[in-house]
């Protein structure tokens, strides 16, 4: 799937929604509980269809990138599925250490 800057996703199994934040040059494949992800603002399943080796769950307002890929994605309503880029999990991006007030 091609992705584009401010274009939401939705899940086919679970309720998680993310919007594009930074979006890669490439194909690739974004799956949420192991399917992948349409377009759409609204998850259209439960949760209960997912097989257990996908369930990691999407945090509500957390992002979630990969800088080697080049994308990021923001989690506009959570989920219990596993957020993955071309089969891999897909890492919650760290927060910037704030500078010393020494």
């Amino acid at each position: 799937m091609i992705l584009k800057v401010g274009q939401s996703l939705a899940s086919s199994v679970d309720t998680t929604t993310v919007i594009v934040v930074r979006a890669p040059k490439t194909d690739v494949s974004l799956t949420c509980g192991g399917v992948d992800m349409v377009v759409g603002k609204k998850g259209e399943g439960d949760g209960s269809s997912i097989d257990p080796a996908y369930i990691g769950g999407a945090e509500l307002g957390k992002r979630y990138a990969d800088d080697e890929a080049g994308i990021e994605i923001l989690c506009t309503k959570p989920g219990k599925g596993r957020l993955e880029l071309d089969g891999r999990a897909l890492p919650l991006k760290a927060a910037k250490p704030l500078p010393s007030s020494d």
